[in-house]
């Protein structure tokens, strides 16, 4: 079972190093590329102001968090959802930036680059040179984000899980092609392999009658000893002789 995880973020600013915290957190989760209709989603109070530009970008004041849980209060329940899920997100360094240096202020470890897939640098690989902001993407592959007036942790899990979906085959992935269990996330970005199906335990019977392939020879046969549906009915006579 690959399990998956489309994550995001929304911050006080651009630099957990300068002192910017976290304000929100959502996640989405994928089985074998599927959503499972399982999420998280927290707001945080960041135990600071939010500046007037962050609050443009996500529209979430300091009077809204103001009684919302700090990091140290969710960190444990998060991690729990987290598991050893892949963190599938869009421009990972970003919001990784911002969840490890959340863990390491509460005494936690880092959650390991391993652990991580950035839809980003997928989308740069496989559209190099086009625009590869969620926005854009959704634009190419027509996902509805109509929305997205502002960024919202959750709500971009949801469009990025779409997204993802998109950029490594489209929703058959999940729905109609089978991932064994040790594939890789990342080698989803290569493709799926179907499963083999079982032989039929009795062939089909023949769809067309006799009277059919009676007039199929007769029409056949009015063609002439050159057309290639003569040498055609050879073969297959000679084949179905042995």
């Amino acid at each position: 079972m690959a399990r998956e995880i489309a994550f995001d973020t929304e911050t006080t600013g651009l630099d957990p190093r300068n002192g910017d915290r976290l304000v929100e957190i959502g996640g989405v989760e994928l089985i074998n590329h599927v959503p499972t209709g399982r999420t998280y989603h927290v707001y945080l109070n960041p135990e600071r102001d939010v500046p007037i530009e962050a609050f443009n970008v996500h529209g979430l004041s300091e009077e809204f968090l103001s009684d919302k849980p700090k990091f140290a209060e969710v960190a444990q329940e998060f991690l729990e959802f987290v598991g050893d899920a892949v963190l599938v997100i869009h421009n990972a360094s970003f919001d990784m930036g911002f969840i490890n240096m959340e863990l390491s202020r509460v005494g936690l470890g880092p959650i390991p680059n391993e652990q991580v897939l950035d839809t980003l640098a997928i989308a740069r690989k496989k559209h190099p040179g086009s625009p590869a902001s969620l926005d854009a993407l959704c634009s190419r592959y027509g996902i509805d984000n109509s929305r997205r007036t502002k960024h919202g942790a959750l709500l971009d899990s949801e469009i990025l899980a779409e997204v993802y979906l998109e950029l490594i085959g489209g929703k058959q992935v999940g729905l109609a092609f089978a991932v064994e269990e040790e594939d890789d996330p990342l080698e989803a970005m290569q493709g799926v392999r179907r499963k083999a199906l079982p032989p039929r335990p009795a062939p089909l019977p023949p769809r067309i009658d006799e009277a059919v392939l009676e007039r199929h020879r007769a029409f056949v046969a009015g063609m002439g000893e050159a057309a290639l549906w003569q040498s055609y009915e050879v073969r297959v006579t000679a084949e179905g002789d042995d």
